[in-house]
């Protein structure tokens, strides 16, 4: 039998916690790619004898979209990096300039925690003589290596899943007869969001039946109101 020597990192590694930044922005890419993209092309079919249009607003769509995900999530993480940095600054200097006062809070941090207040005490102290900033970061500001995501990381990764989710309706309208263009499109997403739903769930380690669940209901949504405002205006592009 094998003996695998089982590591602190390893340990980490095998928690779903740490997939969370970049799989939060892959799910939401996707989810976004194929419902944008389903319910605009729904939207303007229905009010569309003419598979140029629709195609038209798919493929606007998809590139706009793309680019205003990678844009958005990419000044969104940029600011909440901004953030953490300007707190870890200020938390520099308040321990250069009471480091007793900086012990003190982080002694009670820990007896909050469940900490004697002598074992608590003696724990900070010896914390902060081995790394005080990377202490109080982690345990005073809740900033730590697996909650920190990259800014160029999150873009590309929500461009990209934008992007694959958004061609799989865009195919649908390409190949498919316009007269069934609506129907098809409606089942296809449905279909498509449930395996995005079902894949996140696994990756995540989360339920599979609410993760389908849940990203399918709010897709038949957004779908059922597009289609709803192309029949009532019928605008011909």
């Amino acid at each position: 039998m094998e003996n695998k020597t089982i590591t602190i990192d390893n340990y980490l590694d095998s928690h779903f916690i740490g997939r969370s930044n970049w799989l939060r922005a892959a799910v939401l890419g996707a989810n976004d790619g194929i419902i944008s993209i389903s319910s605009l092309a729904i939207g303007v079919a229905a009010a569309n004898s003419e598979r140029a249009p629709v195609l038209l607003a798919a493929v606007a769509g998809l590139v706009a979209g793309a680019i205003s995900m990678a844009a958005g999530e990419y000044v969104s993480v940029s600011s909440q990096t901004d953030i953490e940095k300007a707190d870890i600054e200020r938390e520099r200097q308040e321990i250069n300039d009471m480091p007793d006062v900086e012990l003190k809070i982080l002694a009670e941090i820990y007896e909050r925690r469940g900490l004697k207040k002598e074992t608590a005490g003696l724990v900070a102290k010896e914390l902060m003589e081995k790394d005080a900033l990377g202490a109080h970061v982690r345990d005073e500001l809740g900033i730590n290596e697996m909650s920190q995501a990259n800014p160029i990381q999150a873009a590309l990764a929500s461009c990209a899943s934008f992007l694959a989710g958004g061609v799989l309706p865009l195919l649908v309208v390409l190949f498919v007869p316009l007269s069934n263009m609506v129907y098809s499109l409606y089942v296809f997403t449905i279909i498509a969001l449930a395996i995005l739903g079902a894949v996140s769930a696994k990756t995540g380690g989360s339920s599979i039946k609410k993760g389908v669940f849940r990203i399918v209901i709010w897709g038949t949504v957004a779908m059922g109101l597009s289609a709803l405002v192309g029949y009532i205006f019928g605008v011909n592009i």
